[in-house]
């Protein structure tokens, strides 16, 4: 079995399906109106507050599943810690680009 099959594959097609998902949903939600109080399952619903929110939230959800990941995996630890600093980056970027844009949005409504 090739690298390509066993380990670029299985993250590469999950990977490419959220990235159009997340496109198409964006598209579709992004003239209505953004909750900001309350329970929203979906996260195209949110503002950019409670976006950062539920990034934060969801942040040790992210860490115990990693932790599972590293368990449950036969990886070596160079793929591990890899994947690890991809997750952490792109969780970082998501918390950084939601703060940016609530702040934006804030000073845009006074």
């Amino acid at each position: 079995m090739s690298l390509f099959q066993s380990m670029v594959l299985p993250i590469a097609v999950p990977f490419v399906a959220c990235v159009i998902f997340a496109f198409i949903f964006s598209k579709i939600y992004k003239a209505t109106d953004k909750l900001d109080k309350g329970f929203e399952v979906n996260y195209f619903k949110l503002t950019h507050r409670r976006k950062m929110v539920r990034t934060l939230t969801s942040a040790p959800i992210i860490l115990i599943a990693l932790i599972i990941i590293h368990y449950y995996s036969n990886w070596s630890l160079a793929v591990y810690v890899t994947f690890i600093l991809f997750v952490l980056l792109a969780l970082c970027i998501q918390l950084v680009y939601n703060y940016k844009m609530w702040k934006k949005d804030e000073g845009s409504k006074v």
